[in-house]
């Protein structure tokens, strides 16, 4: 089973930052988008493990 969640991502400054409503707690990082996104994904695989 594939979960979807929604990201919402800003930059600010040389990083990007992230976050998804659906599973609060779920923040990522990142200097790179797609470095932005894994990190987020880690979070919220994390999250859901408990």
């Amino acid at each position: 089973m594939r979960n979807e969640f929604t990201a919402i991502v800003e930059r600010d400054g040389p990083w990007y930052i992230a976050y998804c409503a659906e599973v609060p707690g779920a923040n990522g990082q990142g200097k790179s988008h797609e470095e932005c996104m894994a990190s987020l994904r880690e979070a919220i695989a994390l999250i859901k493990e408990n």
